[in-house]
């Protein structure tokens, strides 16, 4: 799925096209029909948690991102009519145990960040109320501001009259209501974390240290957030007689780094602000609803609803190639085309390059990312990154090869039985991929990603399409070694040599590759953080032709398993198809999808928006591509995307596809 695809045409070629016969939209009767998220059962041991900060008698002000009383007043009432039951942080822990007590049905964690003395004051009275159990979150610097000093909140200088003091929290504890929990000492703020100067959250990033012209080490790192995680621990112990248990992320930024520290020093649940109900089974499962912009009770039921709701995706690959200039002005200037251009989409992912490919030929031999192999193109990727979040409002996924580095020669790549030759070679048709079979190649791609979770935030990875092998593949050393261990022949000839064995070796493969994958995510997961998402491309062959998993060595069901989205390369010119046909073989490739219950709902097709056959890159007509869009979305399709995005010849045209893919309830015209 990128410019160079035509090499790919040559595999695709020797492959079945599935027949492509009309399939008409099926009548699924009343009862068979996917049931609502908000009529669902509520998930055996999930949470709803709510994210609260301020709250104010009148003014709602967003600095605080408050809500006002009478507002919170409704919500808890609304809460309380529909069954949610409000739960204690000794109630979820109590859950995890063996034989502990689960906990009830519509369990309700109760949350409120920054410390705010608006808690004690309005909160605290209307808990005592309900007898409801909370956590009260403060930030350890804020709260032993001095009382005539003013309280330097992210910069910005605040009365201290909006913070409380230790007083109030040692009444707040007395109510036996309120666990008190940690949301940093003093690390509540953005700090540079790139050469650009974008502003991450400090505890979560490594910051880029300006004067010295180079980032935080591992180590500096793991220091600061030591220490600062030591000093709030150390407050919360002194003012409440008991260390804190509970670790609330500023701006709900999670980092795997700092939550080994976290959980090396006692914690046992850590709040992030990410999208869904929370599984507190282990610490790092703790999603949140943010209560912002002082809800009514209409929109506050509304998110409450939805909080089962599996989110609908829109999906653009951008290629940071096309960003890139040697003037680091016109890259900038670069930049803000492109998230102009995908704000203006109105989409709500975007699939990032972090990997460059000026010559277009599928060898990655540069990254936009600090690293330890390969030379960095220009420290692009997290700037990148973080303005399709913050200005944008889109969530960045970064693409990523799994096994098409050009790294060190001595490393050994994917080879082949050239049937032709009966010669050991390298297929010039295809990727040129490291074999994953040998320890080394495996270590150095396991660091890549390392050092792209070390230097980049992202939402999630999607793994490209490089990660297959054939029907012929690999028969390098190494990878003979492997079959061998896992009690298949290690000669070509007794491989292929009958349908049973040749399946048990295609199996093992397919499964190999997800395991490396599975590899790569942990790695990421230990260093970002858990609540990295996982996706990856499939061909659209072994969907339509499960047989064709010999020559690919991918399986649709072992993808829906393995990873939160599954992303089909839906691209029927790429496939052969006439384009009168490309209609009557989306909806194949569809139905093929649908056949497994629940697979539609989590699986991206991805559309071609260029025509590569022949060795060509013609732009395929906007209408054409939001003609295919309509097509997916008859066949019960609610998450799709394409590839390629191009800004700076503005194709496809906003005209023709954002009506069509736009996740806004009004798109512009």
């Amino acid at each position: 799925m990128h410019r160079y695809l035509p090499r790919i045409l040559a595999l695709i070629s020797l492959s079945l096209l599935a027949a492509c016969a009309q399939t008409p939209v099926p009548f699924v009767p009343p009862d068979q029909r996917i049931r609502p998220s908000s009529e669902s059962p509520w998930p055996e041991g999930r949470v709803l948690t709510l994210a609260y900060h301020g709250v104010e008698d009148y003014e709602a002000d967003q600095t605080f991102m408050s809500v006002r009383t009478a507002n919170l007043i409704d919500q808890f009432a609304l809460l309380r009519e529909q069954g949610y039951q409000a739960v204690s942080v000794d109630q979820i822990l109590a859950a995890r145990q063996p034989q502990g007590k689960p906990l009830p049905p519509k369990a309700v964690l109760l949350s409120f960040d920054d410390g705010y003395s608006s808690f004690y004051e309005r909160v605290l009275p209307i808990l005592k109320a309900y007898q409801w159990p909370a956590i009260l979150a403060p930030v350890g610097a804020w709260m032993d501001t001095p009382s005539d000093q003013k309280v330097d909140f992210g910069g910005q200088p605040v009365n201290r009259r909006h913070f409380t003091t230790r007083e109030q929290i040692r009444a707040i504890v007395d109510s036996g209501l309120v666990e008190i929990g940690a949301h940093t000492d003093n690390l509540h703020f953005g700090a540079p974390a790139n050469p650009q100067g974008s502003m991450l959250p400090a505890a979560a990033n490594r910051l880029y240290l300006d004067a010295q012209g180079r980032y935080e080490t591992l180590a500096e790192f793991r220091r600061r957030l030591t220490n600062d995680v030591a000093r709030i621990t150390d407050k919360i112990t002194q003012v409440t007689g008991k260390p804190p248990r509970v670790w609330v992320w500023p701006y709900g930024a999670a980092n795997g780094t700092a939550l080994e520290i976290v959980e090396q020093q006692g914690y046992q649940l850590a709040l992030t602000l990410a999208d869904g109900l929370s599984d507190y089974r282990s610490l790092r499962n703790g999603a949140r609803i943010l209560l912002t912009n002082d809800p009514g009770i209409e929109e506050f039921s509304a998110n409450i609803a939805a909080v089962q709701k599996t989110p609908m995706i829109r999906v653009a690959h951008v290629d940071l190639d096309y960003i890139y200039d040697d003037d680091p002005a016109r890259m900038e200037a670069n930049l803000g085309i492109v998230v102009q251009r995908i704000a203006d989409l109105g989409i709500n992912r975007v699939f990032l390059q972090a990997f460059a490919d000026p010559d277009g030929d599928g060898t990655v031999r540069s990254l936009y990312f600090p690293n330890r192999h390969l030379p960095m193109r220009a420290d692009l990727f997290n700037r990148t990154a973080w303005q399709l979040k913050t200005r944008a409002g889109v969530e960045v996924y970064a693409w990523m090869p799994v096994l098409a580095f050009d790294l060190d020669d001595s490393l050994p790549r994917v080879e082949r039985w050239n049937p032709a030759t009966g010669q050991h070679d390298i297929d010039p048709d295809q990727y040129r991929r490291l074999s994953p079979f040998d320890p080394h190649v495996r270590q150095q791609i396991g660091e890549i990603y390392e050092d792209l979770a070390g230097h980049a935030y992202f939402y999630g990875l999607l793994y490209h399409d490089d990660a297959l092998l054939s029907d012929y593949e690999d028969v390098g050393e190494a990878a003979m070694q492997a079959y061998r261990a896992a009690g298949l022949p290690d000669d070509i000839d007794a491989l292929r040599g009958d349908p049973q064995t040749l399946h048990k070796w295609t199996r093992f493969k397919s499964r190999y590759l997800i395991d490396f994958t599975h590899e790569l995510t942990a790695r990421v997961h230990a260093v970002r953080g858990p609540v990295v998402k996982t996706a990856r491309n499939i061909f659209a062959q072994p969907i339509l032709n499960p047989q064709s998993e010999t020559w690919f060595a991918q399986n649709l069901d072992d993808f829906l398993s393995a990873y939160d989205w599954t992303a089909p390369m839906a691209m029927p010119l790429m496939e052969g198809v006439a384009t009168g046909q490309a209609s009557e073989w989306l909806a194949a490739l569809v139905g093929e999808v649908a056949k497994r219950p629940g697979a539609l709902q989590r699986t991206v097709f991805e559309l071609q928006t260029h025509d590569w056959r022949g060795g060509g890159d013609t732009p395929i007509d906007a209408t054409v591509i939001a003609g295919w869009m309509r097509d997916l979305q008859r066949q019960g399709v609610r998450n799709f995307g394409y590839y390629p995005d191009d800004a700076f010849t503005e194709h496809p045209s906003l005209d023709a596809i954002r009506p069509v893919m736009s996740t806004a309830w009004f798109p512009k015209p």
